[in-house]
């Protein structure tokens, strides 16, 4: 369906981001990450307190492919 776009202002986009303006008929990754953290690692905003005593993040993957991404074109 044809839209009217205004401005863009476009930052950044990595090597692996996706940048679309309109209809889409299929959208695929080109990459695939798997992020490991402890405890208070991914707290996002203003004033954030985060009391934690000395910990380790216990990490078994014991499988070879989470996400195979071969057949993305």
């Amino acid at each position: 369906m044809p839209a009217i776009v205004g401005f863009i202002q476009l930052i950044n986009v990595g090597s692996s981001g996706v940048f679309h303006i309109g209809d889409v008929y299929k959208i695929m990754p080109i990459s695939a990450v798997k992020t490991f953290a402890g405890s208070g690692s991914f707290n996002t905003g203003e004033k954030v307190s985060v009391n934690n005593a000395p910990n380790t993040v216990q990490m078994y993957d014991n499988d070879g492919v989470d996400l195979p991404i071969a057949f993305n074109v």
